[in-house]
């Protein structure tokens, strides 16, 4: 009987690896770098760049305008706006932002199933979590803290008050954190419900918009109706206002709530509780999610 000759083995040069294992903390240092990267379309086409540069340029050309005017219009001593007013006043293109990011960074993911093979690596789903989330929060940060640094180096050139400046910068900064780490779980949470990209963008805005629109709309009401005493609980109910109403209370803000009513002290406490019952909300929603998605 003749042999089979059906089944060969092939040495087609695979060799094992004997080098250093660099483990799970290079692995999350490298997926947070690439998720940063990508949430300015770095290490991605030219197209992907297009809309967080051009979102990222916008967000800064109003900030180089206030710095030449300060400088150009004689006896000026301040900017025309504080720094902590500045976020508030570009909260569309940070909603535009981040609906357009979040879906991107985890979103995609989904949609090709790659979160286990994320897993099957030494890698584990609190460090897929947290280098998405501090990614998405630096993104954020690096958008909103930006036209701040070029409001300070104008200030500082315009020769203003070096200390007056510096405060009001470093409480600016406090602000802006704030508001990427809560409006990053925020974003993620909403993004990675679902592996639809558009899906995820709609919902993002709905989440952010939404409440603020109909916060601000209840507020205006209760003011006209000389019911004040409500203005500063009805802005815990809108991610926003919580930011609007926490540097109102602590980092010296002008209130934009109808006639300045911004929160007291005590109730600015209840404010920063909120905003960081929030955030280790979206953490833990995020980790619940990635318990089914990694499977």
């Amino acid at each position: 009987m003749a042999p089979d000759t059906s089944t060969q083995i092939h040495n087609i040069g695979y060799r094992s690896y004997d080098g250093p294992r660099l483990g799970r903390a290079y692995a999350r240092k490298s997926l947070f770098a690439q998720s940063l990267r990508g949430a300015y379309g770095l290490g991605r086409s030219a197209k992907s760049k297009v809309l967080p540069m051009l979102l990222f340029a916008v967000m800064c050309v109003p900030a180089l305008i206030l710095v030449a005017v300060a400088i150009t219009v004689p006896g000026s001593t301040a900017l025309p706006i504080k720094y902590t007013t500045y976020a508030m006043t570009t909260q569309v293109i940070v909603y535009l932002y981040l609906a357009s990011q979040a879906p991107q960074s985890v979103s995609r993911d989904l949609r090709f199933k790659t979160v286990p093979l994320y897993f099957s690596r030494p890698i584990e789903r609190v460090d897929y979590v947290v280098a998405k989330f501090a990614a998405m929060a630096s993104a954020l940060f690096i958008l909103t803290a930006t036209p701040l640094l070029i409001m300070w180096i104008g200030a500082l050139l315009a020769k203003f008050d070096f200390a007056d400046q510096t405060k009001g910068f470093g409480q600016a900064l406090v602000s802006v954190l704030l508001l990427s780490l809560l409006f990053s779980g925020l974003g993620l949470v909403m993004a990675a419900l679902t592996p639809r990209r558009g899906f995820g963008v709609a919902a993002i805005i709905a989440v952010l918009l939404i409440p603020y629109g109909a916060v601000s709309a209840v507020q205006a009401i209760a003011y006209e109706t000389g019911s004040t005493g409500g203005i500063e609980w009805l802005g815990l109910f809108s991610p926003m206002s919580l930011i609007d109403g926490l540097q109102t209370a602590f980092l010296g803000a002008d209130s934009g709530f109808p006639g300045s009513e911004g929160p007291s002290g005590a109730v600015g406490f209840v404010y920063l509780l909120v905003i960081l019952g929030l955030i280790a909300g979206s953490y833990a929603a995020l980790m619940a999610r990635y318990r089914k998605a990694g499977l």
